[in-house]
């Protein structure tokens, strides 16, 4: 009788001689250049590392890595696998925690990045509220720039990023370099202009072509060339800091203006000697999610996702 498609020697025949924690192991080594660094963020030794990576080698018939002076680095059979571990590892997460949902389990850990201004105010009533509501879930967070941000959901070092862009932001990162991911749209973060107190009104920004400028990060000193270029002029950059309140510390003390994202400012309680207007909406940041594409499936994103939409919409109606 002759073995059918589904039979064990089929099987064996074809099936890849790797497993999820190889995959993970390679990516590691691919992300932190080398095999001591790569079994820390694992948790493991280093000799456990590199016993696991020799069977790997044994079992594949091919070289992982390979010695350059004192470090290691992939093998072109290495990098194939370090290419396609997001995709795989994503894969199994989701099995594994859809098949706890089945089991009544509530658990897992979801990995987010978001950018600094999220981190004072947004940030913390997302964890505190799924603490509440589902205690078994873990919630880690780093701080990023919307491009490093973006890149890390494409290595698979976060599971959900929070990101903004501005009106014709020539380098938006939701553009080219998030393609294959799926980015969803999350409202709008108003900008403001930061003057000092008893600034009298301003019409249009080009009445303040004459005065000393304060920029930020870098996507926001971009969004401020392009404010200005569009007034008629070149802003007189004089500082440069990412730390809002440092920007209104500076505008207090009459040295300069500024525009602030509403997240930031609504972040501390505005310092004395400092006003806000508020710029055209059409000046606004819009807000974004960014996930791997069918992120969702997996129960722990999708709780986050949901918990941190509510959070989002919370937030912007506390403005309102």
């Amino acid at each position: 009788m002759k073995n059918m498609p589904w039979d064990d020697e089929w099987m064996n025949d074809r099936t890849p001689e790797f497993d999820v924690q190889s995959l993970r192991t390679v990516r590691a080594i691919a992300d932190t250049g080398s095999i001591t660094a790569a079994a820390a963020s694992l948790g493991y030794s280093q000799p456990a590392i590199s016993q696991h990576l020799r069977r790997l080698e044994a079992r594949l018939g091919v070289a992982i890595v390979e010695r350059v002076g004192r470090g290691v680095r992939l093998t072109e059979a290495g990098r194939v696998l370090a290419r396609h571990a997001p995709a795989v590892t994503h894969a199994f997460d989701a099995v594994a925690e859809e098949l706890a949902e089945l089991r009544g389990l509530r658990t897992g850990v979801v990995r987010l990045v978001a950018f600094p201004s999220a981190s004072p105010v947004l940030v913390p009533r997302l964890l505190a509220s799924l603490a509440a509501s589902h205690p078994g879930l873990t919630l880690t967070y780093v701080e990023a720039e919307p491009p490093e941000a973006v890149e890390a959901i494409r290595e698979d070092r976060a599971d959900i990023a929070l990101t903004f862009s501005y009106p014709g932001d020539r380098d938006d990162p939701h553009g080219s370099s998030a393609r294959g991911l799926t980015v969803r749209s999350a409202g709008r973060d108003d900008l403001l202009l930061v003057l000092p107190a008893g600034h009298a009104g301003v019409e249009s920004v080009s009445e303040l072509a004459e005065q000393t400028w304060i920029a930020g990060c870098p996507r926001c000193r971009g969004h401020l060339l392009e404010l200005c270029d569009r007034a008629g002029f070149d802003p007189r950059i004089g500082f440069e800091t990412d730390n809002a309140v440092a920007v209104e510390g500076l505008v207090a003390q009459g040295l300069g203006v500024a525009t602030l994202p509403r997240m930031a400012v609504d972040s501390f309680p505005t310092l004395p000697g400092v006003q806000t207007s508020p710029l055209p909406s059409a000046e606004a940041r819009g807000l974004h999610i960014v996930t791997a594409r069918d992120a969702e499936r997996v129960p722990s994103v999708s709780t986050v996702l949901a918990v941190l939409g509510r959070e989002l919409a919370t937030v912007a109606g506390a403005r309102s």
